[in-house]
């Protein structure tokens, strides 16, 4: 059994961009989901040390209506864009990513074996 692993390209939105420049960045997103060690979560790692886990659930209902749990948010914009929204001590941090980049990783995550609980 083996990780799921995927990079896109994601868009930081932010209302304190010093130029339009800095407000539509493009940043790398690492999507990760390992079903031997957290079969019900998934990884998503902004630059720099910033990890975010949650339910892979909550991911995929994010790419059809708005959801929430604990600091993070999820919901579709439009047909081809999902926003997810990540709250924690240091601050807020709001990125676009391709809807289809999204779904792409959700079917590469069902296609790995679930590990049976002994």
């Amino acid at each position: 059994m083996y990780a799921v692993e995927q990079y896109a390209r994601a868009h930081i939105v932010t209302d304190t961009a010093d130029s339009p420049d800095d407000e539509r960045r493009v940043v790398p997103v690492a999507l990760r989901y390992d079903p031997e060690t957290d079969p019900r979560q998934v990884h998503i790692t902004l630059p720099g040390p910033h990890e975010w886990v949650f339910p892979r659930e909550l991911l995929e209902q994010g790419l059809r209506v708005p959801v929430s749990k604990g600091g993070v948010r999820v919901w579709p914009l439009g047909r081809v864009q999902a926003v997810m929204e990540f709250h924690s001590a240091q601050g807020v941090a709001v990125v676009q990513v391709d809807s289809k980049a999204l779904m792409r990783f959700l079917r590469r995550t069902y296609t790995v074996a679930t590990p049976v609980a002994h």
